[in-house]
């Protein structure tokens, strides 16, 4: 993988910097239900196919008393795109296929139905061009209003600092992105989703920073309200029914499940957004 500049460097530290910050702060959480359960770090090397090496990333996975399972995944990886898969990417065929890519994805099951299923994810990549995506959103298996209204109006002042129309614009995308057409359902209440945000990169890096903030500072105070609500039998299987929903689109349609795989990422990494439990009727 070729040296990082200072734009991509500037990018990977953000990135890594915030997962420290929210793993943190979920154990911090675990700690406050009674339980010692801590994040473990696997890190992995790429191959690239061209033989050289492809960069990589750190898987960090927690299973606790409040997060059954999740996993905060940072990667910086770079090399060259298939011929086949250069061609779905901005810019891939204009720079000989090169590519780099870096960025943190998360998604957090929980034990208790009450607390919402949550997944955020912001990223940079380059080609012969440049841009952010990313975004965050709400999957409850059991909808509480007042939890959407918070974590949306958490997401939309972080929009509106950068643009009067992003949140009109990405709330709306991420109702689209996040929809299983086989079912006609929403996967989950939504939140924002945008990509391919090119334009000028100090001020598109401010708003992927911002999005990260709003992330850590509407999910916990969520997790917190509900995490020692009681459930009963027949709300624990929707949850796991919700759940089945839930890979089926990270199966089917997810971007990121996509790049992941076609471009030699780890595999248990990729994957690692599969709840641990789920069930089909």
């Amino acid at each position: 993988m070729q040296a990082l500049d200072e734009q991509q460097t500037a990018a990977r530290t953000w990135f890594e910097s915030l997962r420290n910050r929210i793993c943190a702060e979920f154990e911090a959480i675990e700690r406050e239900a009674g339980s010692d359960a801590a994040f473990a770090y696997t890190a992995w090397d790429r191959e690239d196919p061209s033989g050289e090496p492809g960069g990589g990333g750190v898987r960090g996975l927690m299973k606790g008393k409040v997060f059954e399972k999740v996993g905060v995944n940072v990667s910086t990886v770079g090399g060259t795109f298939s011929e086949e898969f250069a061609k779905a990417i901005p810019g891939a065929e204009d720079n000989g296929r090169r590519f780099f890519a870096t960025g943190i994805s998360l998604v957090a099951h929980m034990a208790n139905p009450h607390v919402p299923a949550v997944h955020m994810n912001t990223r940079f990549l380059t080609t012969s061009r440049r841009w952010f995506g990313g975004g965050a959103d709400l999957n409850p298996a059991l909808p509480r209003a007042e939890d959407t209204a918070a974590f949306h109006a958490a997401l939309k002042a972080a929009c509106d600092a950068h643009g009067a129309d992003y949140y009109e614009r990405y709330s709306k995308w991420c109702e689209e992105y996040f929809w299983l057409p086989h079912r006609q359902v929403s996967r989950g209440v939504g939140g924002i989703f945008y990509d391919r945000l090119e334009g000028n990169f100090e001020d598109d890096f401010a708003f992927t920073r911002d999005v990260g903030e709003a992330f850590l500072a509407a999910y916990p105070p969520i997790v917190r309200k509900r995490m020692n609500e009681p459930f009963t039998e027949a709300e624990m299987e929707q949850l796991l029914v919700f759940r089945g929903r839930y890979a089926e689109f990270n199966l089917l349609y997810d971007r990121g499940t996509t790049f992941g795989l076609k471009t030699g990422g780890n595999v248990d990494s990729i994957l690692m957004s599969l709840p641990p439990l789920a069930k089909w009727n």
